[in-house]
């Protein structure tokens, strides 16, 4: 199979960094550098949630990378990928402690505005991650280019059922752009490369496997002949997986994800799901700290930051590249 050579290195094995945030609800404690006014910078990071092995991945590169370059971080999302009141209010404490830089994964493109201003006022510089935000206020954004990676899971479809048919997608937000930019690329893709292909329809599941796998389910009963299904992250994936299971259409209609874990992996391994595109979630992470020290030292970057992405599926899986970027 086809599959995308990533942009960058990945962070290797390294030390615990000194500090780090759990990985859930609720907001850490300041580290004892007061704000990074000690020897270590000090980097806040705020991701979109905890609840997906997608973001301990993120976690292990941002804590590797920061013991490594002698840098000190806290690292926090909301449990739920829903809860965007969380994730500001954790971006507003996390502004109070006054940090050198702030990493952030938005879960709304545009609900931190003025939080992001405040940043600016202060000068602190904000780094995206993931997911960016409609403001010109990130210093850069560290991301997957979701759009050919949809595009790419896309062509993989329409290989697999034929290039026709009717197809369905479910994704985990409408308000992130990590949501709308795989919700675009793969439709997008289908209209321009692949007309004989229908997208009947695009539901959202806030990442969540139960009411993905409730989308899944009355998608296959109003659509009795639907071929295919896309889940654009992890949570969406794993829906996909639950309902065809629950529903006896495992083997029967093509199943494609994003993003790995152990559901996916299995999956993939015993035929149930086609493939999927992996991201580089520790690369992710290790590439947010040194942007972040680089907007800290003074450097110039640049907009955007593409950490690549693979497609993989049983004919690769167990090749050391796509290895070396799975997760679970």
């Amino acid at each position: 199979m086809k599959f995308t050579r990533l942009s960058g290195l990945l962070a290797g094995s390294m030390a615990l960094a000194l500090v780090v945030g759990a990985c859930g609800g609720g907001s850490t404690p300041a580290p004892s550098s007061g704000g990074g006014t000690g020897e270590k910078p000090y980097i806040a990071i705020v991701s979109k949630g905890s609840q997906h092995q997608f973001w301990q991945a993120v976690q292990k590169g941002a804590t590797d990378e920061a013991a490594a370059k002698g840098a000190t971080i806290t690292y926090e999302g909301p449990a739920s990928e829903s809860e965007v009141d969380k994730q500001l209010t954790m971006l507003r404490t996390a502004l109070d402690k006054k940090p050198k830089a702030i990493c952030f994964a938005a879960l709304d493109s545009k609900a931190a505005g003025s939080l992001l201003q405040t940043a600016k006022d202060a000068g602190i510089p904000v780094v995206g991650f993931d997911s960016g935000v409609d403001s010109d206020i990130p210093v850069t954004t560290v991301s997957t280019d979701n759009i050919a990676a949809a595009g790419e899971a896309a062509d993989q479809m329409a290989k697999l059922i034929g290039d026709s048919g009717q197809v369905a997608v479910i994704v985990h937000d409408q308000t992130s752009q990590t949501g709308k930019t795989r919700r675009d690329g793969f439709v997008t893709r289908m209209k321009e490369k692949h007309p004989n292909i229908e997208v009947v329809a695009i539901e959202y599941g806030a990442g969540d496997p139960v009411k993905s796998a409730d989308f899944a389910k009355a998608i296959m009963t109003k659509y009795p002949d639907l071929k295919g299904f896309f889940g654009a992250n992890e949570g969406s994936a794993k829906g996909v997986l639950n309902a065809l299971k629950e529903t006896g259409k495992e083997g029967k209609i093509v199943a494609i994800g994003y993003d790995s874990g152990e559901q996916q992996i299995n999956a993939i391994k015993s035929g149930v799901m086609a493939g999927a595109i992996t991201q580089n979630p520790v690369g992710i992470g290790a590439k947010c700290v040194d942007a972040a020290l680089d907007a800290i030292a003074g450097k110039t970057l640049p907009k955007n930051i593409d950490t690549g992405y693979y497609w993989y599926d049983k004919t690769n899986i167990d090749n050391p590249e796509i290895q070396a970027v799975l997760y679970q």
